[in-house]
């Protein structure tokens, strides 16, 4: 058995990483580009020192293991990510999976507004998720680097005719014609007193324009989004939201307030609020 997992867990371990055996396997699996059973029946791989060294670089800086590789997984497919986008979480698919169920049984053309895109990954997503519908996701962000990493992956996965990009805050560059069948969102929610209690990789590694919010709620982005969105929804237009711990009631309020109809909460696998979804009335 060759003992590059060996090895590699090590260097992780000993560093204090707390998921060494996972990351190991993906150092390995993902820099030699061979198969667990290949590894083990082969005596040799290629690259092994170059395993070796993301080993070091992730076990000496700490930075995510997904920013040293330069990719991560969502949803079965490879994004490009970097310092300047959030990476992909498994509370995100939810997001996506709901907001797909809202309008997957849809006849016309598809139109949906994705704001705050950053990788781009709920655009994308979505977009192979619907590709056998007539659609058009314009995935906006006020962040020009994080659209750069957009649009990679974007050509990456061959989506240029389904997804636009366009730099936006919000509905600044939202044309007044333009109308969505779904307006969704993973906006910053975390209110920026909480930075001192997140995870370091987080906090240290992870752009603070996509995870902080300045009210003490972390809610400003969901209020700013819900009171103009029926401006640009067409009719019986979705909005579809991730949220953050504690918020779920307070946007829910804010939907009603706006009279908002048919919302849903709908809880993670950790059994906390993870997203919320209302129809314009």
């Amino acid at each position: 058995m060759n003992s590059i997992f060996k090895t590699t867990e090590d260097i992780l371990k000993n560093a204090g990483i707390e998921e060494y055996k996972a990351e190991a396997k993906m150092i390995v699996l993902q820099v030699s580009g061979l198969s667990a059973e290949e590894i083990y029946l082969n005596n040799t791989i290629p690259n092994e020192e170059e395993i070796i060294n993301i080993a070091k670089k992730r076990a000496s800086t700490k930075a995510p293991i997904q920013h040293i590789l330069g990719f991560c997984y969502f949803m079965e497919e490879k994004y490009k990510v970097n310092k300047n986008v959030l990476i992909p979480r498994d509370e995100t698919e939810l997001l996506v999976l709901n907001a797909y169920d809202l309008i997957k049984d849809k006849k016309e053309k598809i139109n949906i507004l994705d704001i705050g895109t950053g990788s781009g990954c709920i655009s994308c997503a979505l977009a192979k998720k619907l590709k056998k519908k007539d659609i058009e996701i314009l995935a906006t962000d006020i962040s020009t680097d994080a659209l750069e990493i957009a649009i990679e992956n974007i050509n990456n996965l061959n989506l240029v005719r389904k997804v636009i990009i366009r730099k936006s805050d919000i509905y600044s560059k939202i044309r007044d014609f333009e109308k969505f069948d779904l307006i969704i969102s993973n906006p910053p929610y975390i209110p920026l007193s909480e930075k001192n209690n997140l995870d370091k990789i987080v906090s240290d590694f992870e752009p603070e324009l996509a995870l902080f919010a300045q009210d003490k709620e972390g809610i400003e982005f969901y209020e700013k989004i819900i009171k103009d969105a029926k401006k640009y929804l067409k009719k019986e237009g979705f909005l579809a939201f991730e949220i953050g711990i504690n918020q779920s009631g307070i946007i829910k309020d804010i939907l009603l307030k706006y009279d908002f109809k048919n919302i849903n909460i709908v809880p993670d696998l950790a059994n906390i609020d993870r997203v919320i979804t209302a129809q314009i009335a």
